[in-house]
């Protein structure tokens, strides 16, 4: 069985570091927060085939409408981030979207295997429901997929392209890990995506620890349209640093890929991690304002909200 690595070198974490931070993580308590879903217009969202927009389903889950596509990123519908149905993480909003209210769907992009970014039951209802759909997904993935019969899935390596219509779609190598049981770590590879389609260049950063490799993808694509980048599960820096960054080197990953619009995500759906749900948005605004970059520049959606994009206007305004 193969095993991926990634590309630039990182003080990685041992079973006995696992442990602890699992046996920290349990003896923490948190206020209980709630965050009300943004009212959205299914009916709109489901008749629009020209006008862009972006609708924040949860976590890393987004609805992108370009150029007439309809994408959904590591899409996760169900109420828990776990292989069982009782137990694991369990969802602490509801999804911004019903999956009954989603428009057809052209293009699913899957970044890696974790149970908060592959959701089986979420899988194979798109498959199911939306016979035309088209999965993306990094290497050693394709067989997952074909053992649950959805056929119409490709598989690529780091800086490998294909063509699906109009749309482009590139894997692109990023910082982190994969693995669904005791003995498959890094079995398969993660990724994440530059979807190039309607002359515009969207980046989807699936989930990553900070490295250079978003120099060497700035290097191929920059600048960036839009960029949907993690902000959240960060804390404590000491364990959570190699695989996920914090609010502040998400404006390092933006700065890095010269992006002239990037969104939150990754935070608020899940309790994942140590640091109060409602922190990242808080302290993305903190860091955006020590790099001098307007709020507008990298913004956060309400779970269920859409918004208009008009990448023409952004690219004029990083101009």
């Amino acid at each position: 069985m193969p095993r991926y690595r990634n590309r630039y070198p990182h003080s990685g974490h041992g079973v006995a570091a696992a442990l602890k931070w699992m046996r920290e993580f349990r003896r923490q308590s948190w206020q209980r927060l709630e965050f009300p879903l943004a009212g959205n217009d299914p009916g709109w969202l489901k008749a629009n085939h020209g006008v862009d927009s972006l609708t924040w389903v949860g976590h890393s889950t987004f609805l992108l409408q370009l150029g007439g596509f309809n994408l959904l990123t590591d899409p996760h519908f169900t109420e828990r981030a776990s292989p069982l149905r009782t137990v694991g993480p369990k969802r602490l909003a509801p999804p911004g979207l019903g999956f009954e209210d989603l428009p057809r769907v052209d293009l699913v992009l899957v970044s890696h295997n974790h149970y908060d970014h592959l959701d089986e039951l979420s899988v194979r209802r798109i498959a199911h429901e939306h016979p035309g759909a088209h999965f993306f997904v990094p290497l050693g993935l394709e067989r997952w997929f074909h053992a649950r019969g959805i056929r119409r899935v490709t598989e690529l390596d780091w800086w490998q392209s294909a063509q699906h219509g109009a749309a482009r779609i590139s894997a692109v190598p990023v910082q982190h890990f994969s693995g669904r049981g005791l003995h498959d770590r890094d079995a398969t590879l993660w990724c994440g995506f530059v979807v190039e389609l309607a002359g515009r260049k969207v980046f989807f950063a699936g989930d990553t620890g900070y490295s250079r490799d978003f120099a060497d993808i700035a290097e191929r694509y920059a600048p960036i349209d839009l960029s949907l980048l993690p902000i959240g599960a960060y804390d404590p820096r000491w364990f959570m640093s190699p695989v996920h960054v914090d609010p502040a080197e998400a404006v390092r990953i933006h700065q890095d890929l010269r992006s002239r619009l990037s969104v939150a995500m990754h935070w608020g759906t899940f309790r994942l991690t140590a640091e109060p749900l409602d922190e990242p948005p808080r302290l993305l605004s903190e860091a955006l304002a020590a790099a001098g970059i307007p709020d507008d520049r990298f913004v956060v959606f309400r779970h269920g909200e859409t918004r208009r994009l008009d990448l023409a206007a952004a690219l004029a305004m990083a101009a």
